[in-house]
């Protein structure tokens, strides 16, 4: 099955743009080549764009994003944390979405901000106490995430929301892949920045996975579709400074590429 992508043929898009003129529309993705369709879910293929022609949107519209912290024990150790008993949880707004090829705004108010290259998950449908063997059965495929993080301002807050919060801080992209599509066990997660590589690791080292994520989160919250999990980064999170390119890539999934600007 090809990658299943949101896509626009213009710049941008906005809801305020009136009817004739930008419009979300929606894809497949075959190699190079881009073939329209007439919803989200359907498989009929349409016209045929090359994909270097568009400009990719954030492949789902979350109405929450929720993310899971040191979930990788080396992760916990290198911020001197210790190893949680069950998933530590926050939420991002859906605010912080941007785009594979949008910028990351650097924040003035910040003097530290990270990068932090995650596996995301995309809900399918509805979910609501959810038994971890079945929670695939709610999951309508993988992407790339980068949980940009203010640091300095999350430790100086003792909690999430305001370090991780701000617009842009959640890159996602650029693609959605189905779950049937992706082989979970062989995995690899890299981030590069300035094509350096600062993180690499295969997500069987999660500490809880995806199974055990849902099944936690929806104790507590219902999930509905198009929410996204970014399910915790790997160690080797580090700064980024304005001008930098920052690179998520997961095999068999894709990857997820910025550039840093200064806000």
């Amino acid at each position: 099955m090809p990658k299943r992508i949101r896509f626009s043929l213009n710049r941008f898009v906005e809801p305020t743009i009136p009817d004739g003129a930008a419009q979300v529309r929606y894809g497949l993705v075959e190699g190079d080549t881009l073939f329209e369709t007439r919803t989200p879910w359907s498989e009929d293929q349409g016209a045929a764009y090359r994909l270097a022609d568009v400009r990719l949107l954030p492949p789902c519209w979350p109405s929450k994003i929720v993310g899971v912290g040191r979930n990788y024990r080396e992760h916990a150790s290198e911020l001197g944390n210790p190893v949680p008993a069950e998933p530590l949880i926050f939420l991002k707004p859906p605010s912080a979405v941007a785009a594979h090829g949008d910028h990351i705004i650097y924040p003035a108010i910040s003097e530290r901000v990270d990068f932090e290259g995650e596996l995301g998950v995309v809900i399918g449908r509805r979910a609501r106490f959810v038994r971890p063997q079945e929670a695939e059965n709610y999951v309508l495929g993988y992407t790339c995430v980068n949980d940009v993080t203010a640091r300095d301002l999350q430790r100086k807050d003792g909690q999430f929301t305001r370090g991780k919060g701000f617009d842009t801080f959640c890159p996602v992209g650029p693609w959605i892949v189905p779950c049937g599509e992706v082989d979970f066990e062989r995995l690899r997660l890299r981030t590069l920045v300035n094509g350096q590589v600062r993180q690499d690791a295969s997500v069987q080292e999660m500490i809880f996975p995806v199974g055990a994520i849902i099944a936690f989160v929806t104790q507590f919250m219902t999930l509905e579709p198009w929410d996204l999990i970014a399910t915790g980064t790997p160690s080797g999170v580090g700064p980024l400074a304005p001008g930098d390119v920052v690179r998520v890539e997961i095999e068999g999934v894709g990857a997820l590429e910025n550039r840093v600007v200064r806000g």
